[in-house]
This record gives structure tokens, C-alpha cells and sequence, in this order.
């Protein structure tokens, strides 16, 4: 594992073509050709594409982008944190180790990590360290994000969704029952 180097990836027509790989063997949501395409500045070093390389074959990628602490709705102490989308890695090269390097990497920043799981890939994200992120109807739109904490921080607690013109008695919870 430790000659798989995470390289921040230059946003270039060549990357591009190594992109289109990805979506050929991903479901359509994985693409990051959009978000290259938008983001076509050739060389761009602040890209928030990573990736590994076999040889030079891009064979791992995932985005990571920096999220302010104005934003965060999910972490206790409110701080900046890790959003991670889009970890792919091609199927001739899963199980080798790939895709838990490229979470190591996001974790090295030492900040907590939100994520959104695609389908069948919960095993993986738990064996990682992640864990549901306590579930807020407004904050999470039906999506079930998961999220990762260094130590010293902790999810924030979610308040339940109770309408604001509902006020609950003992006697309404008795009518109810005997109705």
C-alpha cells in the first residue's frame, strides 16, 4: 500500500479522457465530466480531483472539497469539513486496497468527513470508520449521508421534526387512543 501515491489531479484534457473510463464502468451519477468540463483550466492545481495511478493508468479517483464552518449543520463544535463525492475505483483493481487509500488520504487532513454512499457500498464506508450521520429531514433532503469524526468531534444532534402548530397533551394522547 505504500506505493499507491494520492496525486491531486490537474484539470486537462487528458485527465479528461482518463475520466471517461470511470463513467463507462460507473453509474452515471459517478461521472466527474461535467464537473471537469465546468472546471477546464488547463493545469488547474487547485483542482479537488484526487487520484491513484498503476503505472500510468488512472486506476482510483474521488473529489474532496473543503466545506466552511458557516455550512456545517452536521458536527459538534461547528468547523470546517471534508465533503467526499464520487470515490471510484475501476473494477480490475478492487480489492487491492485502492479505494481505502484514498479515504485514508481524506482523513489524513484531520477533519471530520461527509459522505454520500452509493448503493451496496455501505460495507465499505462502515469498515472505513463511517457511521450514519443522524438523520435531519430538512438538512438531508432523503438522502443517508454517513460521516466520519476525528477525535474530539461528534455529530450534532438532530432536533425532531415536530410541526410547530402541533402541541401534544395527555389528553390528546388519550383521545387517540381510544379512538
Amino acid at each position: 500500500m505504500d506505493t499507491m501515491k494520492v496525486e491531486r489531479l490537474t484539470v486537462n484534457f487528458k485527465t479528461l479522457e482518463e475520466f471517461k473510463q470511470f463513467k463507462h464502468y460507473g453509474n452515471q451519477e459517478l461521472s466527474m465530466l461535467e464537473d471537469l468540463e465546468s472546471n477546464m483550466v488547463e493545469n488547474n492545481i487547485l483542482s479537488p480531483f484526487f487520484g491513484i495511478y498503476f503505472g500510468s493508468a488512472l486506476v482510483g479517483r474521488m473529489s474532496l472539497y473543503k466545506v466552511d464552518k458557516q455550512y456545517d449543520h452536521y458536527f459538534d463544535p461547528p468547523q470546517q469539513y471534508l465533503e467526499l463525492w464520487k470515490l471510484e475505483v475501476l473494477p480490475d483493481y478492487r480489492g487491492n486496497g485502492y479505494g481505502t487509500r484514498l479515504v485514508d488520504f481524506a482523513k489524513s487532513f484531520n477533519l471530520p468527513i461527509k459522505t454520500s454512499p452509493l448503493i451496496n457500498s455501505q460495507g465499505f464506508w462502515e469498515k472505513m470508520g463511517f457511521e450514519k450521520a443522524n438523520y435531519d429531514m430538512q438538512r438531508d433532503l432523503g438522502t443517508n449521508p454517513l460521516v466520519w469524526t476525528p477525535d474530539g468531534v461528534h455529530q450534532k444532534p438532530t432536533k425532531p421534526n415536530i410541526p410547530q402548530n402541533i402541541q401534544l397533551t395527555e389528553t390528546t394522547i388519550e383521545q387517540k387512543q381510544e379512538g
